[in-house]
C-alpha cells in the first residue's frame, strides 16, 4: 500500500448514506474511481479525491522511491511484488508463511533475522539450487528430501561436499523413509521454538537431499579445452544425494532483502501493543496456512500484551513518583476494582492537566503578542513596501507623503477607459512588429490625431498605411467566406420583431443586400505604396466580411452600416482640426447606399480604434508574426551570451588598470637611498684599495705621501660621477617607464568607455527585441500600481541617427492593481490600505483595476522618483529601473513637450488659400500628416 508522510493510504469507505440509497435507489448515480474502487456520492469529494491521489506526495512501500503520485507509486509497488514473487522459490513460501503467522515480534528486521536463520540451511522438494560437485557449480532440482536417519544408515554415505576423481558421476542407493511419517522440517521452521533446541531435534545438516542436475552453472565459452566441456557434460541430468553443505540457493531468489520484500507483501498487524503478525487472509488461503489463531497462540499473546502493558504503567509509575510501599494481596475482584478506580483517576488527572496546559498557552500567547506589540523585531530593508511607514523624522526631512497625481483627461481618448485600452495596444501592436509588418515608426501623438482624421482631402497617409498593411498580413490568416454576412442572419432569426430591429435605421436585410457585391476580392486586390494605397477602404469591408463575426467583434453591425450608408442630408463639415478631441457626431439615420471610400472619414474614432484592435488581434497568429518573434529569441539569446563576453573582458580590462595604478604609486616613491648607498659604498671599497697599496710601499717618502693624495682625489672625483650618471640614468628609466604605463591606463580607460558603450547598445537592444516578445511594466508602487514607459521596443528606437533623441509616447502611464493584487491588499492584518491610499494617493489619484492614468511632465516624475520610498522591495526595483533608464526617459519628454509646442505654433504661422480645410490652417502641414513609410515594399 503506497504511504503518503510515512503513513499508509486508507482508502475511503462509502457511507451509510450511500449504502442505504443502494438498496432503495439501486439507479442512482455515483462516481467511481476504478483504480482503487473507491465510491463518491457526488463531483466534489471525487474530484478532490483524485487531485489528493495526483499529488507528487506518495512513496512506494516496497522500492522506497519517492515523490510519486498514488498511481505511481501503486504501480511500482505491482511491479515489485510480481517480480519477487517470480523469484522467491515457490516451495519456500508455505513453510515461511507458516512460520510467521502469529508470531509475536517488535520489529520486521528481527523477524526476518530469525526466518532467516531458521531456513537457509533447510530446502524443500521442487526447490532450485545449485550444488557443489567436485569443485564445480551445478544447478539442480530437489526431487526428494530425506528427514534424519540412523547413524548406520548415514555413515555409508558417500559425502558429496568433496570433490571426487571419478570420471562418472557418483551415485547413491539407499532405501528412504517414507515422508507421510515425518513432516520435512516440522520442529526447525517452528518459529515458537528455540533455536537451540531446534537444532538439537531438527538439525538441518542430517538431512539428506535427492537431486538432479539441470546445468551448469557458469557459461561454458569460459572454460579452456574441449575435453573439460564434455566431462562436465556428463553430469547434467545425474541423481545424486546431498546434504546442505554442498547446497545454495541463488541470491537472487532467497536472501534477508528478497524475504523482507515478502514477509512484508504478505503479513500486517494491528496497531495494538504486542499485537502478532497475520498473514493476508487471501494469501493464507491460497498456501493453506490457518487463519484461525489456535486457543494456546491467543492466550500466550494476551499474556504477551498484558506483560507489556504492566511494563509500561510500571515505567509510568516510577515517573511520577517513588515506588509505593508493598501491600498484601488482593483477590481478582479487588484488584479489578483497584485498576478501575485507578484508572478513572489517571483520567481525571490528565484531563485537569490538559485543561491547565490550555491555560497556560493560551495565557503565554496572551503575554507574547503584548510583548510583540510593544517591542516590535527591527526590521530589515527592504522588506514588503506595506509595511514600511515614514517617520516623523523623515517627514520633516522633506520625504513626499503624497503621490502627485496622475491625469486621466490627458489620455488618448481618456474619456473611455475601453477605447483608451484598445487604442493602447493597436499603438503597441504596429510600432513593436513594424519590421515584419513593412511600415515605419510613428509617435502615439500621430496615430491619435490620424484616428480623428475626419476630412477626406487631403487623406491621411498613415491611415492607409496601417489598414493596407494590416490587411496585407491578414490574407495569410485562415478566414470563413461571408462570415459576416451569415453571422447577420444568424442574429436576425434570432430576434423576434425583425422591423424594429434597426440599427442607424437600416435593417439587417439591407445590410445584408448592401455588403453582397462589395469587398469580394480583397485577398488580391493590389495597395500600391506608390498610388497612394487606393482601393484601401473597399479592401477593408472585404476583409471585415470575411473574418468578422458579432462574437468576435461586437461592433461589427454599427461599423458595417456606417461604412455602407449615408444620411439623406449630408452633415456639415466639422470646424476643427484632427487633433481636436471632439467626440462622435450625433445620432443619424442612414438610408441612402454610400460606399467605405466616401464614408471611412466619417467613422467616430471609436470605430476606427475597434477595427484596428480586431485586426491586430487577429493578426497576432500569422505566420510573419510568428517567425519575427523566433527570430528575436535567437538574438536575444546572441546577446546574452555576447554581454557576458563584453563584461568579461571589461572586468579583465579594470584589473589591468588598477595593477598599472598600483605600479606607478610604487614607481613614484622616492628611492634615492639605495644609490647614495652604493655610491658610499663603491667610494670606501676604493679608498681601501688605495690605503691597502700605499701600505705595501714605503712610508719613509714625502713624495710619495704627495702622489698617493693626488691619485685619492682623482678616484673620488671618478667615484662621484659614475654615480650621478647612475642616477640620471635610474631617473630617465622611471620617467619612459611612467610614460609608458600612463599611455597603457589611457588606453585600457578607452577601451573600457568603448565596453561601456557596446553594453548600454546591448541593453537598449535586448529592450527592443524583448518587447517583440513581451511587454512588461517597468515595476509596481507600493499599492501595487504598474508603471510603464512603452519607448523603444519592438521596430522603435530611443536614439536615431547621430543620437539624436526619439520617443514614441514620450510619456509614462499608470495602471491600477489588477483584481488579483487587490485581494492581496484586502488580506493584509492592518486593514489601513483604504485610509492610506487615501492619504498618500489622494480621492482622484486612487486608479480600480483597467483605469489608467498618465504622467506628461518632467516636474511629475521628479515628484513620483522622490515619493518612492527605497526601503520598500517593489519601489527599490523601480526607482532602480528608472535610474537605469533615465538618460532616455527624460530626454524622450522634453522632446515631445518641443513637438508639441512647436505644432501648436504652426497653425498661427501658417495660413494657406489653397487648402480645403475650413480651420483656417494647411492640416498637410500638420505631423501626422508628414509622416512617410519608409519600410514601405515596392511591389505592395
Amino acid at each position: 500500500m503506497p504511504t503518503c508522510r510515512r503513513k499508509r493510504v486508507v482508502l475511503i469507505e462509502p457511507s451509510q448514506a450511500l449504502l442505504q440509497a443502494a438498496n432503495t435507489n439501486p439507479d442512482k448515480e455515483v462516481y467511481y474511481l476504478h483504480q482503487t474502487g473507491e465510491i463518491f456520492e457526488n463531483y466534489e469529494t471525487y474530484a478532490a479525491r483524485m487531485s489528493f491521489y495526483r499529488l507528487k506526495q506518495f512513496q512506494c512501500e516496497v522500492t522506497g522511491k519517492s515523490g510519486l503520485d498514488y498511481f505511481q507509486a501503486l504501480e511500482s509497488e505491482i511491479q515489485e511484488a510480481q517480480t519477487m514473487h517470480a523469484r522467491f522459490p515457490e516451495p519456500l513460501k508455505a513453510a515461511v508463511l507458516k512460520a510467521v503467522q502469529w508470531q509475536v515480534v517488535g520489529r520486521l528486521d528481527h523477524l526476518v533475522e530469525a526466518v532467516f536463520d531458521r531456513f537457509k540451511d533447510r530446502y524443500f522438494a521442487d526447490e532450485k539450487v545449485f550444488v557443489d560437485v567436485q569443485g564445480d557449480k551445478f544447478y539442480a532440482k530437489v526431487v526428494q528430501v530425506f528427514p534424519p536417519r540412523s547413524t548406520d544408515e548415514g555413515a555409508n554415505l558417500v559425502p558429496q561436499n568433496h570433490a571426487s576423481s571419478s570420471t562418472s558421476p557418483p551415485q547413491v542407493h539407499h532405501v528412504p523413509q517414507a515422508e507421510d511419517s515425518v513432516q520435512i522440517h516440522k520442529i526447525g521452521g517452528d518459529l515458537k521454538t528455540p533455536a537451540k533446541e531446534a537444532l538439537i531435534r531438527d538439525d538441518p545438516m542430517k538431512y539428506f537431499y535427492k537431486i538432479q542436475i539441470l546445468e551448469e552453472q557458469h557459461d561454458k565459452s569460459h572454460e579452456k579445452g574441449k575435453a573439460a566441456i564434455k566431462d562436465k557434460a556428463k553430469w547434467s541430468g545425474s541423481l545424486m544425494d546431498v546434504q546442505c553443505s554442498a547446497m545454495s540457493r541463488d541470491r537472487l531468489a532467497f536472501s534477508k532483502s528478497i524475504l523482507r520484500r515478502f514477509i512484508r507483501d504478505c503479513v500486517d498487524r494491528d496497531a495494538a501493543v504486542a499485537s502478532p503478525w497475520t498473514v493476508k487472509s487471501a494469501i493464507a488461503k491460497h498456501f493453506g496456512v490457518d487463519s484461525i489463531m489456535p486457543e494456546e497462540t491467543r492466550k500466550g499473546v494476551e499474556n504477551i500484551k498484558r506483560g507489556e502493558i504492566d511494563k509500561r504503567k510500571k515505567v509510568w509509575e516510577d515517573k511520577d513518583g517513588p515506588p509505593t510501599k508493598k501491600q498484601k494481596k488482593m483477590t481478582a475482584a479487588q484488584e479489578e476494582r483497584v485498576k478501575v478506580l485507578a484508572a478513572a483517576a489517571e483520567k481525571r488527572e490528565r484531563e485537569a492537566r490538559e485543561k491547565a496546559e490550555k491555560q497556560q498557552k493560551a495565557k503565554e500567547e496572551a503575554e507574547r503578542l503584548a510583548a510583540e506589540k510593544k517591542k516590535k523585531k527591527p526590521i530589515r530593508y527592504p522588506t514588503e513596501d506595506l509595511d514600511v511607514r515614514l517617520s516623523d523624522k523623515e517627514k520633516k526631512a522633506g520625504m513626499k507623503v503624497k503621490r502627485p497625481v496622475p491625469s486621466r483627461i490627458a489620455l488618448p481618448f481618456g474619456d473611455d477607459q475601453g477605447t483608451f485600452e484598445a487604442f493602447l495596444m493597436a499603438w503597441n501592436f504596429l510600432v513593436v512588429y513594424g519590421q515584419p509588418l513593412h511600415i515605419s515608426s510613428f509617435t502615439m501623438d500621430e496615430f491619435e490625431h490620424a484616428m480623428r482624421h475626419s476630412v477626406i482631402d487631403p487623406p491621411c497617409a498613415l491611415l492607409g498605411e496601417i489598414h493596407s498593411t494590416l490587411i496585407y498580413n491578414l490574407r495569410t490568416v485562415p478566414f470563413t467566406r461571408h462570415s459576416a454576412v451569415l453571422s447577420l442572419l444568424r442574429s436576425k432569426e434570432d430576434t423576434e420583431d425583425q422591423e424594429q430591429d434597426k440599427v442607424l435605421g437600416v435593417t439587417i436585410d439591407q445590410l445584408a443586400a448592401a455588403m453582397a457585391d462589395v469587398g469580394n476580392n480583397w485577398e488580391r486586390v493590389p495597395l500600391r505604396h506608390s498610388e497612394l494605397r487606393a482601393g484601401w477602404e473597399d479592401a477593408l469591408l472585404g476583409c471585415l466580411k470575411d473574418h468578422a463575426n458579432l462574437q468576435n467583434f461586437p461592433r461589427l453591425r454599427e461599423v458595417l452600416t456606417r461604412l455602407l450608408f449615408a444620411p439623406d442630408l449630408p452633415a456639415e463639415p466639422s470646424t476643427s482640426s484632427s487633433s481636436s478631441r471632439v467626440s462622435s457626431p450625433a445620432f443619424q439615420s442612414l438610408t441612402l447606399s454610400s460606399s467605405a471610400g466616401e464614408r471611412y472619414h466619417t467613422l467616430p474614432p471609436v470605430d476606427r480604434i475597434a477595427i484596428l484592435a480586431f485586426m491586430c488581434n487577429l493578426a497576432i497568429s500569422s505566420k510573419a508574426i510568428h517567425v519575427h518573434m523566433e527570430s528575436c529569441e535567437e538574438q536575444l539569446t546572441a546577446l546574452r551570451k555576447e554581454k557576458i563576453e563584453v563584461n568579461r573582458l571589461k572586468k579583465q580590462y579594470v584589473e589591468e588598470m588598477n595593477a598599472l595604478a598600483g605600479e606607478v604609486e610604487v614607481k613614484e616613491e622616492p628611492s634615492t637611498n639605495g644609490v647614495a648607498e652604493d655610491a658610499v659604498m663603491h667610494d670606501s671599497s676604493d679608498l681601501s684599495d688605495v690605503l691597502s697599496e700605499d701600505g705595501s710601499e714605503t712610508a719613509s717618502a714625502t713624495s710619495g705621501r704627495q702622489k698617493g693624495s693626488a691619485r685619492q682625489k682623482d678616484l673620488r672625483q671618478k667615484a662621484h660621477s659614475q654615480a650621478h650618471a647612475k642616477q640620471r640614468e635610474l631617473a630617465r628609466a622611471k620617467v619612459a617607464s611612467a610614460k609608458q604605463a600612463l599611455a597603457e591606463h589611457r588606453r585600457l580607460d578607452e577601451e573600457v568607455n568603448k565596453i561601456e558603450r557596446r553594453l548600454e547598445g546591448i541593453e537598449r537592444e535586448f529592450r527592443k527585441l524583448f518587447g517583440a516578445i513581451r511587454v512588461k511594466p517597468l515595476g509596481k508602487d507600493r499599492f501595487h500600481n504598474r508603471i510603464w514607459w512603452f519607448d523603444g521596443m519592438g521596430s522603435a528606437s530611443l536614439l536615431g541617427s547621430g543620437g539624436v533623441v526619439q520617443y514614441g509616447t514620450g510619456r509614462i502611464f499608470v495602471q491600477g492593481p489588477s483584481e488579483f493584487d487587490q485581494d492581496l491588499l484586502a488580506k493584509r492584518e492592518e486593514n489601513d490600505v483604504e485610509a492610506r491610499r487615501q492619504e498618500e494617493e489622494g480621492e482622484e489619484g486612487i486608479l480600480g483595476p483597467g483605469q489608467w492614468a498618465v504622467y506628461a511632465d518632467l516636474e511629475e516624475i521628479d515628484e513620483l522618483l522622490a515619493w518612492l520610498n527605497p526601503k520598500g522591495v517593489r519601489e527599490l526595483a523601480l526607482k532602480n529601473v528608472f535610474a537605469k533608464w533615465w538618460n532616455h526617459i527624460a530626454p524622450g519628454m522634453r522632446k515631445r513637450i518641443t513637438d508639441l509646442n512647436i505644432s501648436a505654433k504652426l497653425p498661427e504661422a501658417r495660413r494657406s488659400t489653397r487648402t480645403k480645410s475650413t480651420g483656417g490652417h494647411d492640416i498637410s502641414r500638420e505631423p501626422y500628416m508628414m509622416w512617410t513609410n519608409r519600410r514601405a515594399v515596392n511591389a505592395s
